[in-house]
């Protein structure tokens, strides 16, 4: 009987709106491909992502052209994600490695480094073009 007390909020979920995002498609189609194809005809439309809130911390934007090469962001990354390139100057973020604390873009003197809206950030490949920000 150690469930009991749980059987209130189950019976609670049954009947409450999900908190996260819907499926992109109104229902779920038979096959992905076929539910593509519809969208490319105008017979289907994908549900519009909900759009992010303000001072969202998605991926790490970096002006190249601001940033004079001082290191600060190096020294007050927590999780090592930023590295310095010596000869050049500049940055170089590992978004997979990153955790998103916004410490780099408060320190940073010239404003080079900003949060982006983005945060669709999966990726099979840790080292694709998309987790590395220069």
């Amino acid at each position: 009987m150690k469930f009991l007390p749980l059987f209130p909020e189950l019976v609670r979920q049954l009947f409450r709106e999900p908190a996260t995002n819907r499926f992109p498609a109104k229902y779920l189609p038979p096959t992905v491909t076929g539910f593509l194809k519809a969208v490319g005809e105008g017979k289907a439309t994908i549900v519009p992502p909900v759009p992010t809130p303000p001072n969202f911390r998605g991926k790490i934007t970096y002006k190249n052209d601001c940033c004079i090469g001082c290191g600060l962001c190096v020294k007050v990354c927590p999780s090592h994600a930023i590295e310095l390139i010596p000869e050049t100057k500049q940055i170089r973020v590992w978004v997979g490695q990153c955790i998103f604390c916004s410490q780099c873009t408060s320190i940073c003197p010239k404003g080079g480094l900003s949060m982006g809206d983005e945060f669709l950030l999966a990726d099979e490949d840790r080292y694709s073009e998309n987790l590395i920000v220069e």
